[in-house]
């Protein structure tokens, strides 16, 4: 009995060991100059490769380049603060797309503010309530699926800014999308694709031959030099978006109202699952490369106070990012003191470097986020999961079909559904049902120790039908067609439980009315092997003495 509560209680955390913030946990295990210099370091990494993503995710987004900075700076520092995982870093992340572009087409960025600061609040009572452990629960196919439509849809948003096209309105959608970009193929401009090519270019060989350089941010710096040497009357930062702030803006908050509240309440709750899932799995990336573990509910928490901090000082959406906090791991970072750092690089680089940003051409910021679609999507595990089983091939496909072609919303919770019946299917069919004819020679009742006398357990009277797996409500007709398959009615009939781990109340609930037709004709009916558990669930159902008899383990059933 002790031994038992000891267990429970190291199952069960305080709430100061879900909640406290990895940085304390760094700080107490010893922190001393080699591990600032390390983080130092790594952090300047990151903000090298952060730089040039967070504006190009900003622009893709419908919003000005600085308010992607201003993302990866307020919302990213309050992810490294008080965040579950150590080496986690926030900002504006390449997923968030197509759902941003969106909301700021239908409601601007005021209503994406709204909705943002509403989905802060959600990952916080989402966090609180300890339901981030849920989110392991999302079938892989399901997020092969959404990533690859998140992919598409990058992709397709940077069509116009990679061919140099002249649209006046270009829808978020991405069919409306796709029909206006067809439409404006004529006003293709040759030099802007020569600056896309040549930054994508120079992105896969910087990869090739120096892995360790900063190819997005050399590829935009080049591109951004050769406009500047040649009269090329390419599309620049500046020419569309004006000056680049040299500063954060000052902290504000929207104007909320009930109206805008309501209405943009799916929208916050479309960035909130986004958020979480896009966290969580940046999360456990850097624990698969690091051996640690996240808390994950402490940082859903932060990620909530993150984007409403964003949002204050004139960010969008922030989360967890993969790709940057995969290279704050290999840049050796020590803990979040690396996302201090990345934080505090940004803002050097906004105060002092903002008038240069005017000089970037949008092809070449287009061409990072094309070299970023093409990563993201899990090409070998989309086609793996194809040829797989046509069960996962359809979860895969819906999610997929329906992030590009409705909204990612829709494609996960289509595809969370699917996967669960889909699983569902697969526990029915691994039931087992085997029975027949069997000799009991030692089947002891539980209550009062009684034994089968000699004649009983080696009648051929007695049947024996063991059953394996979960018992459930999927496995019910499946099971009970079986046992029903009886013919003449036997003296005594052995329903072996051992193999069932769990049974559920519909299935309990569906052997009342089979256990009642056996006694009407005479038949004793005994369950051998029960867990505690299961005889609690068939006990709740009427399953009890006198109509039955529970026998202490099956294991002296022989047949």
């Amino acid at each position: 009995m002790t031994s038992s509560r000891i267990s429970s209680s190291h199952t069960a955390p305080s709430f100061a060991e879900l909640f406290t913030p990895k940085l304390i946990t760094v700080f107490r295990e010893g922190y001393g100059w080699p591990d600032l210099r390390a983080d130092a370091v790594s952090g300047l990494t990151v903000a090298v490769v952060a730089l040039p993503l967070s504006m190009a995710i900003a622009i893709a987004s419908g919003v000005s380049p600085e308010r992607g900075l201003y993302t990866a700076i307020a919302g990213g520092l309050i992810i490294s603060l008080i965040g579950g995982s150590r080496f986690q870093i926030g900002g504006p992340a390449g997923a968030f797309i197509g759902l941003v572009a969106g909301v700021v087409e239908r409601h601007g960025y005021e209503g994406l503010a709204i909705a943002t600061v509403l989905a802060g609040v959600i990952l916080v009572a989402v966090g609180l309530l300890r339901l981030g452990t849920y989110v392991k629960y999302i079938p892989f196919p399901v997020t092969v699926g959404f990533t690859a439509g998140i992919a598409v849809i990058i992709f397709a948003s940077q069509l116009r800014d990679l061919l140099g096209l002249r649209i006046v309105h270009e829808p978020a959608a991405l069919l409306p999308r796709l029909s206006a970009i067809r439409e404006a193929l004529p006003t293709m401009h040759v030099p802007t694709i020569a600056i896309a090519l040549l930054s994508i270019a120079v992105i896969a060989l910087l990869r090739k031959l120096r892995p360790a350089w900063p190819s997005f941010l050399i590829a935009v710096a080049l591109a951004a030099a050769v406009c500047a040497l040649f009269p090329l009357d390419v599309e620049t930062v500046s020419s569309r978006f004006g000056a680049v702030p040299r500063s954060l803006p000052s902290p504000a908050l929207p104007a909320f109202s009930l109206e805008k509240v309501s209405t943009l309440l799916p929208d916050a709750i479309a960035i909130a699952l986004l958020g979480a899932i896009e966290s969580l799995l940046s999360a456990v990336v850097a624990d698969g490369m690091t051996g640690r573990r996240h808390r994950s509910n402490c940082e859903l928490s932060a990620q909530g106070v993150g984007n409403i901090v964003s949002v204050l000082f004139g960010g969008i959406c922030v989360t967890g990012t993969v790709a940057r906090t995969a290279t704050n791991v290999r840049a050796g970072a020590r803990g979040p003191v690396s996302g201090i750092f990345h934080c505090g690089y940004l803002l050097l680089f906004l105060v002092v470097f903002a008038p240069l940003v005017g000089f970037i051409p949008l092809a070449a910021l287009a061409a990072v986020l094309v070299v970023v679609a093409w990563n993201m999507a899990e090409k070998e595990e989309f086609w793996s999961l194809l040829r797989s089983s046509r069960g996962d091939a359809a979860v895969l496909l819906a999610t997929f079909l329906l992030t590009i072609f409705v909204d990612l919303v829709t494609g996960i919770a289509v595809g969370v559904v699917l996967g669960a019946l889909l699983f569902l299917h697969r526990m029915a069919e691994a039931v087992e049902v085997d029975g027949g004819r069997a000799s009991l020679e030692d089947v002891a009742d539980e209550t009062d120790r009684d034994r089968y006398d000699a004649a009983q357990a080696t009648n051929r009277d007695v049947i024996v039908y063991r059953i394996s797996g979960a018992f459930f409500f999927g496995a019910t007709a499946r099971v009970l067609t079986v046992l029903e398959r009886l013919g003449a009615t036997p003296r005594t009939f052995v329903l072996d439980f051992e193999d069932v781990p769990l049974i559920d109340s519909t299935a309990a609930h569906s052997l009342v009315t089979f256990v009642n037709k056996l006694n009407r004709s005479g038949t004793e009916v005994v369950f051998a092997g029960t867990r505690p558990p299961v005889r609690r669930t068939l006990n709740r159902a009427g399953l009890k003495p006198p109509l039955v008899r529970f026998a202490a383990t099956s294991s002296a059933i022989g047949t």
